[in-house]
């Protein structure tokens, strides 16, 4: 039987406390992991598995060394994980048997401070959920590099999730009973990591961070938060800021897969930043200047009087080139204040971290001095109140050194000067030093020994070595032999173990002394958190607005002119995005132009001919606008859309059991039910996913409603050519296309947005351009031709049907169905074009739906339901239906 020792006694209880981490449990120099910690830890880290004891008490074990174990931490955060560090908290040469050890910090996705899983320029937020009574949700975020802590309620899970996914977070906090439907939806969603905490009661570290919140819910959401990021991160809250709470409805509205599909701050694809709409317009010289323009591109602002302030500084930057250079090089010189600030109050702040504190102190009022020139009011109102930290940036100067190292305990931290009492240690040191150098020289001179040497190491001290051969050149008695080499002999005198006394105590005590400063010199600085972070707040805006003006002059941007209500005129709109990825001169640019006659556009046109950029580009050209940026056109007038819905591009969802189409449904569904009339849809190709028949219906049903029951502004792409007669029943929607002609057999596109219906789609080109082998665009070719043969066939029997006004329109229906059977099965048999009376034709019909109906419920009385999956069984019965309907 296996015998557990007491050491892996005291690891099984730490480690039952901590069931979702990896616990680093610490031995000497090195963090163990143990059984199934070790297994997994060893595949994830890449590193040797190996075991403790033998045969039966054989353990599974692997480590790392405690010097490198960011690195490793921090790979494991990067996949999700979550890890508990303990420590050894008591002195192991004091210890009476096995050494105290305690878990001091437990580091999760959303609680890291610092290592590769926090990117410079990256918000890394942790979200906590509490659901109420009627489908409410509260919600909190904090990012714990920064400080800023946000909330706000929901009234709908969908709404909930959309929200979420604008902070991109790396782990949602729910409370046990949160449903395990719901779980799911997150995980899916938001692929995030889930965390447990059911303690939502108020705390004592918390009560100043809710005061400025009147609603009950949302204060236990933040309870929530709190309780879990001190039971986790066991360290000071100093520098969270106050909840600050939002009404969601003061930003643009963008669901999980419109801010997908637009690749707002990522690529759909690669997940990579190149290629987002992110990717062109920043600009920015600091780490926190990135993080504050990611959040306006994921929350576009619906107040105009907002954006057009921002529209007003970013046009005094564009006016004025030598204050923005200005302004650039002064912000390069700005260094991450927030997670400056963050690190202070967490206590792994640094004497290197303070420089860079000081000199970004040293830029600020050359930052406010250089604003202050463009005379922009809005400028003005940012730097009004703002502390610029002047006692601070003084403190620092006086005390830190410039060169100090990384670490706060070897000494070389503190500034000459500072503190008399470091400054006589120091010159102790420095004078015991400069004896001993004086030593070795008049030691050569009197024993005549050239390789006579005064050495040190920090297990004997200091020495004189004398190699052997020299030996004999050493006056009787002169030295005290000390240790015996190899090669050589060392000696000590008591001189010199004097001076080594004397500057060895120095050496400690000043060490000693310069920690104990710089935590005195650490918290001096906690109370300066709050204005650090306003300041860092008004830099960061600054450091946004700049960018906008940079990337509106280096790419020919305008100013918008925006309005509540109206028209949408964008005279040579560019897609943003593109027209960076490919050479310059290149991009076609088009208008657009929706108005009280022009609502919905229906827009037609080859593949590949550009549709679903014209659409994405009026999308991009409106997020552009909202955050405060100028736009790629020549001209613009625009409204302030209060949401943005998206269908373009699809994929399925096979972990839940969704086809393409489902998913194209689901999307539709929800852009159909929340749009108002101040709203954007973008539809592109419904209805491809299903027959042609169901998917033309569908289409045209989704327009009749946009433009009857919603009236939002919406662009509507499809290769239906039929719906382009609905221009002529729907008074708001125009037909525009995008324009290709053909030279010598070939098909070029134009890439031209007109007004008017496409004739035709041009997918056999498109497919040659991907190089389909010969053969089978041949055949295409020809069976293209057989189509439109049969389709001008049609036509004209449908004309002859209406001549004989038969009186059942349900029979013409029928026949027209028919007839469609018939073509598409290459039948022999031809349905006949001759005049037939109403009767027979009617008594024919009779018997044939006789005949299907006893054919469908044969075929269901001798289906085995039982052994049916649901979604054999839903086919089974469309397959009837449609039977039935034949």
């Amino acid at each position: 039987m296996a015998t557990v020792t007491p050491m892996m006694v005291q690891y099984l209880r730490i480690k039952a406390e901590y069931q979702d981490a990896f616990l680093f449990f610490r031995l000497g120099d090195f963090y163990e992991l143990f059984y199934d910690d070790a297994k997994k830890a060893a595949k994830e880290l890449e590193i040797t598995l190996t075991a403790r004891g033998k045969g039966d008490d054989r353990i599974p074990m692997c480590g790392v060394p405690h010097h490198a174990s960011e690195l490793y931490i921090s790979q494991l955060i990067e996949k999700g994980y979550k890890v508990a560090v303990c420590e050894q908290t008591e002195d192991p040469s004091q210890a009476k048997g096995v050494v105290r050890r305690e878990v001091v910090q437990v580091i999760t996705p959303g609680t890291v401070m610092e290592g590769k899983a926090v990117g410079a320029k990256e918000n890394n937020y942790l979200l906590s959920v509490t659901p109420f009574e009627g489908n409410e949700f509260g919600l909190a975020a904090a990012d714990m590099t920064t400080g800023e802590l946000l909330v706000t309620t929901v009234t709908d899970f969908t709404d909930l999730v959309n929200e979420m996914s604008g902070f991109r977070p790396r782990e949602v906090i729910i409370s046990s009973t949160f449903s395990e439907e719901k779980r799911e939806e997150l995980k899916r969603n938001l692929r995030v990591t889930l965390s447990f905490e059911d303690h939502t009661e108020p705390v004592e570290e918390g009560m100043a961070l809710v005061e400025g919140l009147s609603d009950g819910k949302v204060k236990e959401t933040c309870f929530q938060l709190i309780s879990y990021l001190k039971r986790t991160t066991m360290r000071s809250l100093d520098h969270l800021q106050q909840a600050r709470f939002y009404l969601p409805q003061e930003f643009m509205s963008m669901d999980v897969h419109s801010k997908r599909n637009l690749e707002l701050v990522e690529t759909l694809r690669e997940k990579k930043k190149q290629g987002s709409l992110l990717w062109v317009l920043d600009r920015t010289e600091t780490a926190m200047g990135g993080r504050m323009l990611k959040q306006w591109i994921e929350r576009p602002l619906l107040n105009r009087q907002t954006i057009e302030q921002r529209h007003e500084l970013v046009g005094k930057l564009f006016d004025d080139f030598f204050a923005r250079e200005t302004l650039k090089e002064q912000l390069q010189g700005v260094y991450d204040l927030e997670r400056l600030s963050g690190r202070v109050a967490f206590g792994n702040v640094n004497g290197r971290d303070l420089i860079q504190l000081k000199k970004s102190l040293e830029k600020t009022p050359a930052i406010f001095e250089t604003t202050s020139s463009l005379n922009s009011d809005y400028g003005q109102s940012l730097i009004d109140g703002v502390e610029v930290c002047e006692e601070l940036r003084q403190l620092l100067e006086d005390s830190i050194e410039e060169n100090c190292p990384i670490s706060i305990t070897d000494g070389g931290l503190i500034k000459e000067g500072y503190s008399s009492q470091l400054d006589e240690y120091r010159d102790a040191m420095k004078n015991g030093k400069a004896w001993i150098a004086s030593l070795e020289k008049q030691e050569k001179e009197v024993t005549g020994i050239r390789s006579l040497k005064v050495g040190f190491n920090k297990v004997f001290g200091y020495y004189i070595e004398v190699t052997r051969p020299n030996l004999p050149q050493l006056p009787e008695g002169r030295y005290e032999r000390k240790q015996t080499l190899s090669n050589a002999e060392r000696f000590i005198t008591e001189e010199l173990k004097e001076k080594e006394t004397l500057i060895l105590e120095a050496e400690e005590k000043s060490e000693k002394l310069e920690y104990e400063l710089f935590m005195k010199i650490r918290e001096q600085v906690k109370p300066f958190i709050r204005p650090l972070q306003q300041l860092a707040n008004v830099i960061s805006t600054f450091d946004v607005l700049q960018s906008f003006a940079e990337v509106a002059e280096r790419n020919h941007y305008v100013k918008p002119e925006l309005q509540t209500a109206g028209d949408v005129v964008i005279r040579e709109a560019r897609h943003p995005v593109v027209e960076k990825m490919i050479d310059e001169g290149v991009y076609i640019a088009n208008d657009i132009i929706l108005n009280e006659d022009r609502e919905l556009l229906l827009i037609t046109g080859p593949n590949m001919a550009g549709k679903s950029t014209y659409m994405r580009q009026l999308a991009l050209i409106s997020i552009m606008a909202q955050v405060g940026c100028y736009i790629p056109a020549n001209e613009a007038k625009l409204l302030v859309f209060d949401q943005i819905f998206t269908r373009i591009g699809a994929a399925d969802d096979l972990a839940q059991g969704q086809s393409t189409f489902m998913v194209e449904m689901l999307e539709t569904k929800h852009a159909v039910s929340k749009a108002t009339r101040n709203s954007l849809i973008l539809l592109d190709e419904i209805g491809r996913g299903t027959s042609t028949y169901d998917g033309m219906s569908l289409a045209q049903a989704i327009i009749e409603y946009i433009h009857d029951d919603i009236g939002a502004k919406t662009l509507f792409s499809t290769h239906y050519h039929e719906l382009t007669t609905l221009e002529a029943a729907l008074p708001r929607l125009k037909n525009v296309h995008v324009s290709a002609k053909e030279e010598n057999g070939a098909v070029v596109f134009l890439h031209k947005v007109i007004d008017g219906a496409a004739d035709r789609s041009y997918g056999i080109y498109v497919a040659e351009l991907a190089d389909l082998p010969a053969k089978l665009i041949s055949r295409a070719k020809v069976i293209l031709a057989k189509f439109e043969q049969d389709q001008s066939e049609m036509k004209d029997y449908q004309s002859r049907m209406a001549e004989t006004n038969l009186a059942n329109e349900k029979q013409a229906q029928e026949e027209t169905e028919a007839f469609f059977e018939t073509k598409a099965h290459d039948e022999p048999q031809q349905l006949t074009l001759f005049q037939e009376e109403a009767a027979s034709v009617e008594k024919k019909q009779t018997e044939k739906m006789k005949n299907y109906q006893e054919k469908v419920l044969a075929e269901l009385s001798s289906a085995n339901l039982l052994h049916m999956s649901p979604i054999e069984a839903i086919q089974m019965l469309d397959k009837l239906q449609r039977k039935l309907k034949r």
